[in-house]
């Protein structure tokens, strides 16, 4: 069978060849601290992760690698920190707690 379509099976992401990944700014956010825990002085107790913002965002790309945030994985992933709220665990409750994750963005032109 043949895709004619030349599209994706349904729910997989489509990949964005024009999108290079930046490794050195991805590895500078892994090495900031969290900023929820930051914000909310809570005890970061795992490494950082770079995460790249999903709330209001309509569509299936990721957004680029500029629009990411540090977060520790307790507040990301939570698959090893279960002591805290996980964005992608639970995306509703974080953001009625913390707010939605694109404003914590922090761009170059606000420094």
């Amino acid at each position: 069978m043949t895709n004619l379509a030349k599209k994706p099976p349904l729910g997989l992401k489509e990949r964005n060849v024009k999108s290079v990944k930046d490794v050195r700014l991805l590895n500078e956010i892994r090495q900031t601290p969290c900023i929820i825990c930051e914000r909310f002085s809570e005890i970061q107790r795992s490494a950082t992760q770079a995460h790249h913002c999903i709330h209001d965002r309509f569509g299936t790309k990721k957004r680029p690698d500029q629009d990411c945030i540090p977060l520790c994985e307790g507040h990301h992933q939570g698959l090893f920190d279960t002591s805290k709220i996980a964005l992608h665990q639970e995306p509703k409750l974080w953001r009625e707690t913390y707010g939605p994750d694109y404003s914590y963005l922090v761009h170059s032109t606000d420094i």
